[in-house]
């Protein structure tokens, strides 16, 4: 049987735990907090993020991330993206030498701009062969409820990658390999800003035509960015990119869309964080998808402008009218 660990126990590295043991695996779960491993462990619930969800008896969890790592030939990483570096200083040093290391992160790293799977081959010291990304429309408290779903396992390495796929493989979740590590990170990065825009316009009482420029101009400026990186054009029509993209932008359960509702109705970014409990993916990433875009030249509107609303106090109705101002191009 497959030794797995899920370091986090947010609401997606729980869903994941749950994924991986119903596919086989032996799962422990990383919970910084006593009070979220005690209840994976004893009562088999995460009350605090999947409240409904009965994890299979293939779950434990541990407060002890050296614990959870010690054995594991699959290493999922479900932590916040701006502590990834931190804890990896902590945590490499026990990592099985041909361990593999699945990102489940949606975000670029503020200050060095690196994707999560460049942070995690660097912290972490080894080959970005090892490094795999899940990414794709995979709003946990859905797939916690069996819904059918589909996701992107993205690697240099294409027998990693199936080793992966094989090890998430359930009746209800039906991973696609991929080789584009670059435009599968760079579709869930960008997808979490604008799903930002999204809610702000879903907020102003904008209709469908709004929702779905935001959509396809959002996707237009991540394939931009995606290209000048080196990514596969076609990454951005998949799951991967507009599948995405669109779940995250049209669900209420998207943190980042749910977020920027609250920027539209006119919150500050502190008021935003109180309403929410938490600060949204996307929120610290356009600072850093704003600096990689300008390092290669690439011109992202509707970024900046989220940008300047979140970290600028930009009404958005300002945004908007800047938007829509920009000299007329061809498409």
């Amino acid at each position: 049987m497959t030794r797995a660990a899920v370091l986090g126990a947010g609401s997606w590295g729980t869903a994941f735990a749950k994924i991986m043991a119903d596919a086989g695996c032996d799962v422990t779960v990383w919970a910084r907090r006593p009070a979220v491993a005690a209840a994976i462990r004893e009562q088999r619930t995460n009350p605090d993020y999947l409240p409904a969800l009965r994890l299979p008896v293939g779950v434990t969890a541990t407060t002890d991330p050296r614990q959870a790592i010690r054995g594991a030939e699959l290493v999922v990483l479900a932590v916040p993206s701006q502590t990834l570096r931190g804890n990896l200083a902590d945590w490499s040093s026990v990592i099985e030498s041909d361990a593999t290391l699945i990102s489940l992160m949606k975000g670029i790293e503020l200050g060095t701009t690196k994707r999560m799977s460049q942070v995690i081959a660097e912290a972490a010291d080894v080959p970005d062969e090892r490094v795999v990304v899940v990414s794709g429309p995979n709003l946990a408290a859905e797939i916690a409820a069996e819904q059918p779903a589909a996701t992107v396992v993205a690697c240099r390495d294409t027998g990693r990658a199936e080793l992966v796929q094989k090890a998430i493989t359930t009746r209800y979740l039906r991973p696609y390999t991929n080789e584009d590590v670059v435009g599968c990170e760079l579709g869930g990065a960008v997808k979490n800003v604008i799903a930002l825009a999204y809610g702000m316009a879903t907020a102003l009482g904008f209709g469908d035509n709004t929702r779905a420029m935001v959509i396809t101009r959002g996707l237009a400026e991540t394939a931009r960015l995606g290209v000048a990186l080196g990514a596969d054009p076609l990454t951005f029509a998949g799951l991967a990119g507009l599948g995405d993209l669109v779940g995250t932008c049209s669900s209420p359960l998207s943190r980042n869309r749910t977020f920027g509702e609250h920027l539209g109705r006119g919150e500050t970014l502190e008021q935003a964080q109180a309403a929410t409990r938490q600060t949204a993916e996307g929120v610290k990433s356009c600072l850093a998808i704003r600096d990689l875009a300008q390092r290669h030249g690439v011109e992202m509107p509707i970024t900046a402008q989220v940008e300047r609303v979140c970290h600028e106090g930009l009404d958005p109705r300002i945004a908007v009218g800047a938007l829509m101002g920009r000299s007329v191009k061809p498409e």
